[in-house]
């Protein structure tokens, strides 16, 4: 069986990186594959990458509020590929209240900032079918 694949990225003008890596390296280090697509990237940059590198689940690091802005179009070309792959979402700025929302809107997972490391890596295990 090949490892999960997780496509990680990041929204809009959002330069704050190191979570990101901090989560990439957290989930390589659980033997996931992770295809890391750094900062500046739009709903269409993310829902290629994710055809392309045939992404089990799709993580999004945020550390400003433009994720809120894009994630309906992120959503709604992920349908339109017929893309049934999980959104996880995770930042400094993902507050209790966000995190309800988003998942109502289709998120399969969000984290705020006092998320550990091995309860990503289980949610990500989980959502990939692989727990």
């Amino acid at each position: 069986m090949r490892p999960i694949r997780v496509l990680i990225g990041i929204l809009g003008l959002d330069q704050h990186e190191v979570g990101a890596t901090v989560v990439a390296r957290a989930l390589r280090d659980a033997g996931m594959e992770v295809v890391y697509l750094g900062r500046f990237n739009l709903p269409a940059d993310i829902v290629k990458a994710a055809v392309e590198e045939g992404a089990d689940v799709i993580g999004l690091s945020c550390h400003s509020w433009e994720y809120l802005h894009y994630l309906d179009t992120l959503l709604g070309l992920l349908r339109e590929q017929e893309l049934d792959v999980p959104i996880v979402v995770g930042g400094s700025v993902v507050t209790a209240e966000d995190a309800r929302e988003i998942q109502d809107k289709g998120v399969a997972a969000a984290f705020g900032p006092t998320a550990d490391s091995a309860e990503i890596v289980a949610t990500v295990e989980r959502l990939a079918g692989r727990d």
